[in-house]
């Protein structure tokens, strides 16, 4: 279920708490079909990350540790506020929203991508962006 704006998605959750969990992100609870995957960690807590957009890019944010708070602004100023901080929640970023991103200490975040990495493809200044 692709979307013009960003939403929580739910990965099916399998285990027991005896035993551990697991989470897994296939086609059918996929928003694009994954050509990137790669992981930010060891961020500083006092350090914000993001302060960009994509013109095509989509993402898919899960934090597989720690936690992980996203503000989001979309082009018409509409701004939202989550947090990750569950292995099998994921947040779906369609391209053109604005994104801040700060980390809890020993954070985790596994980004999904829609596609290769492309700088051409980032908004790194708000007023463009705007």
């Amino acid at each position: 279920m692709n979307s013009e704006k960003p939403y929580l998605i739910s990965f099916p959750k399998i285990g027991a708490a005896s035993l551990g969990f697991i989470s897994i992100a296939e086609k059918e609870n996929l928003p694009f079909v994954p050509k990137r995957i790669y992981w930010t960690y060891a961020t500083p807590q006092e350090v914000e990350r993001g302060n960009h957009s994509h013109k095509e890019l989509e993402q898919l944010l899960i934090a597989v540790a720690g936690k992980i708070s996203i503000k989001t602004e979309s082009l018409s100023g509409e701004k939202e506020d989550f947090v990750l901080d569950s292995p099998n929640m994921g947040l779906y970023l369609p391209k053109r929203h604005w994104r801040t991103i700060t980390y809890s200490e020993n954070a985790v975040q596994l980004c999904i991508a829609s596609m290769e990495y492309n700088e051409d493809d980032y908004i790194r200044e708000y007023n463009d962006f705007k």
